[in-house]
C-alpha cells in the first residue's frame, strides 16, 4: 500500500533520507523495515519564522516496491511532407510551438536570428572581454532565445494559460532535472539549458521540421491583409500563410517593422531600474535569520515588493549564487540581467529592483507613437553606454552611495564580467525612477534588516524586464487583429513573461494555427 503525507520538518530530517524515513516510522507508527520508498512529491522552504522548515508532500511505499514514473516524450509524427508553418524565433515560445505543430501533423520551419547554441558562448565572451555587441547574436538572440541564459526560472502565476506541468514534463523528457517536478519554485540552470535546448531543435530536424540559424526576419510578406511569407536579410524568401512570431522582447526591429508597415502593435508599460549584487552569505543571514545556512539549505532567494508613492518597486528575477550578464543587443547600449547555474554556487547574488511605469512616463517620447516605451528604454540603455566610457563597463555605484546621492570613491569587484565603474547614475536614470528606486531601497531594508549596505554594488541599467510593446491578436483564433495568419506568440508580442509562460503560449499559437488549418 502506498500513504502520502505532509510533513514540516527541519531541513537536516528532510534532506537525509535515512532521517526521514526514520521520522515517518515513528511519528506514523509504520515499521522501519516496511518502508520500502519515500517518494518526495512536493517540496519547498517556509523561512517566514526564525526557524526554518521545510514542507514536504511525500509518499510513502509500504510493504510494497517502488517504481519510477517514466517520463516519456510524445511519440512525434513524421511532418517532412505536411503543410509548413513559419516559426520566427527560436526561444522558448518558437521552439514549443514548433513541437506542437508536429504534434498536430504540421510541418515548422524555425528562422532564428542568432547561431546555434554551440556557437553562442564566442559572441557571448566578445561581449565580456571585448566589448563588441553582435547584435544578431548576444545574450538575447540565439537559439533558446534569452531563455538559454536567463537562469532556467520555471516559476509562473500564469496557470489559467496552459498545463504547467506538461511544458515540465517535455523539458525533463528532454533532458532536465526531474525535481522540477516537485520544487515550488523550480530552477533548471544556465549550464544546463544548452543540451535541452539542442535536443529540442534535433527533435524538431528529425521530424521533419526545419531549424534556420542566421536568418533574421527583416520583411513580411503581404497580400492584403493576409500573411504569405517573409524574407530574411540574407534576401531568402520562405511562404507560408501562417506564421508565428515568437521574437522575444528583445527584437525592437521587429517592433519597427511592423509599425514601419502599418500593422498595429500598441505601446505596453514595463519596469526599469538596476541590478544589485549582495554577498550571497548576507542574503542567507537575513531570510533564514542565522549566521551560516548550514548544508541542509540552499542559497537564498528573496523576492520583495514595496509601494513607493503610488508605484510598484519590486525584485525582478532574483539569481541566488549568481551572476550580473551583460545582454545588450546593439553597439552603443548597456543591459544588464542576471543569470545561475543548476548548483547557484557562486558567492554572489544578484536582482534587478526596478519601478513600475505608467503611460504617462513615456509622453516625452510621443511623438513614436507605440514605439515610446521602446524609446524610453534605448534612451536609458545608451546613456548608461555613455556612462561606462563607451564600453561595455557598466556604471555603478555602492548601494548606501546610491540611496545618499553619492558617488562611490571605489567599488569592489562584481560578477559583471566586462567591469564596472563609478558613476553618478542620476545621469543614467530618470529622476523619478531614481527617487523611487531611493526610497525603495529604504523600504527594502526595514524588511530585510541590513540589505542597505555599502558592500553592495548597484549595476545600471535593467531595462529589459518585459516587451515595450503589445500586439493584438483576436482572443479566438490568436491572429493578428486585421493579419490573416500572423500569430503574436509570447514575451515579444506582450503574452508571457519567462520560460514556462512563454512556452505554454507558443503552445497555445500552435494549436489554434492548427485549428484554422
Amino acid at each position: 500500500m502506498t500513504q502520502e503525507l505532509e510533513l514540516r520538518l527541519l531541513p537536516e530530517i528532510a534532506e537525509q533520507s535515512d532521517l526521514l524515513t526514520e521520522y515517518i516510522s515513528k511519528s506514523k507508527k509504520i515499521s522501519l523495515s516496511d518502508i520500502k520508498h519515500i517518494e518526495v512529491l512536493n517540496h519547498s522552504i517556509d523561512a517566514r519564522q526564525k526557524t526554518v522548515f521545510v514542507n514536504l508532500k511525500v509518499r510513502v511505499y509500504i510493504n510494497e516496491e517502488f517504481v519510477a514514473e517514466q517520463i516519456h516524450l510524445p511519440d512525434y509524427p513524421n511532418v517532412g511532407n505536411s503543410k509548413e508553418v513559419i516559426v520566427i524565433g527560436a526561444g522558448p515560445a518558437g521552439l514549443f510551438s514548433a513541437l506542437e505543430l508536429i504534434q498536430s501533423g504540421l510541418r515548422p520551419i524555425v528562422l532564428e536570428r542568432g547561431k546555434d547554441v554551440k556557437s553562442r558562448p564566442k559572441d557571448l565572451q566578445n561581449i565580456n572581454a571585448h566589448h563588441i555587441v553582435d547584435e544578431d547574436s548576444n545574450y538575447c538572440f540565439g537559439e533558446g532565445g534569452a531563455g538559454t541564459y536567463s537562469d532556467g526560472k520555471l516559476y509562473t502565476r500564469s496557470k489559467k494559460r496552459g498545463n504547467v506541468r506538461r511544458i515540465l514534463e517535455l523539458l525533463v523528457g528532454f533532458g532536465a532535472n526531474s525535481n522540477i517536478l516537485i520544487e515550488a519554485h523550480p530552477h533548471i540552470g544556465t549550464n544546463k539549458l544548452p543540451s535541452i535546448v539542442r535536443k529540442m531543435r534535433e527533435t524538431i530536424q528529425e521530424r521533419g521540421g526545419e531549424v534556420h540559424f542566421n536568418q533574421r526576419v527583416t520583411d513580411l510578406i503581404l497580400e492584403g491583409n493576409s500573411i504569405k511569407g517573409v524574407i530574411t536579410k540574407n534576401g531568402d524568401r520562405f511562404l507560408s500563410d501562417k506564421v508565428i512570431l515568437a521574437t522575444g522582447h528583445s527584437a525592437r526591429d521587429i517592433f519597427e517593422l511592423l509599425h514601419h508597415k502599418g500593422i498595429e502593435i500598441h505601446l505596453k508599460p514595463l519596469a526599469v531600474g538596476v541590478r544589485v549584487e549582495h554577498k550571497q552569505s548576507l542574503i542567507d543571514s537575513i531570510q533564514y535569520s542565522c549566521a551560516d545556512r548550514g548544508p541542509y539549505l540552499p542559497p537564498s532567494p528573496y523576492s520583495i515588493v514595496k509601494q513607493i508613492q503610488g508605484r510598484g518597486v519590486y525584485s525582478f528575477c532574483m539569481c541566488p549564487g549568481g551572476v550580473i550578464a551583460a545582454c545588450a543587443t546593439k553597439p552603443g547600449e548597456i543591459v544588464t540581467n542576471g543569470w545561475s547555474s543548476s548548483k547557484r554556487a557562486r558567492p554572489t547574488a544578484n536582482s534587478g529592483i526596478v519601478v513600475e511605469l505608467r503611460q504617462e512616463d513615456f509622453l516625452p517620447f510621443q511623438k513614436f507613437g507605440p514605439l515610446a516605451a521602446m524609446e524610453f528604454q534605448r534612451e536609458i540603455e545608451q546613456k548608461a553606454w555613455i556612462a561606462g566610457g563607451k564600453t561595455q563597463t557598466a556604471p555603478a555605484t555602492r548601494l548606501a552611495d546610491f540611496v545618499e546621492g553619492k558617488i562611490s570613491s571605489d567599488l569592489p569587484k562584481t560578477s559583471y564580467p566586462p567591469g564596472i565603474i563609478s558613476a553618478d547614475l542620476s545621469n543614467v536614470l530618470p529622476k523619478f525612477v531614481m527617487k523611487a528606486l531611493q526610497d525603495g531601497f529604504k523600504e527594502f531594508n526595514k524588511s530585510m534588516k541590513g540589505y542597505l549596505t555599502n558592500e553592495a554594488v548597484v549595476h545600471a541599467p535593467e531595462t529589459r524586464t518585459s516587451s515595450p510593446v503589445s500586439i493584438p491578436r483576436d482572443p479566438e483564433t490568436l491572429e493578428h487583429i486585421r493579419i490573416k495568419g500572423l500569430y503574436p506568440c509570447g514575451e515579444g508580442a506582450g503574452y508571457a513573461g519567462g520560460i514556462v509562460s512563454a512556452a505554454m503560449d507558443g503552445i497555445r499559437c500552435a494549436q489554434a494555427c492548427a485549428v484554422s488549418i
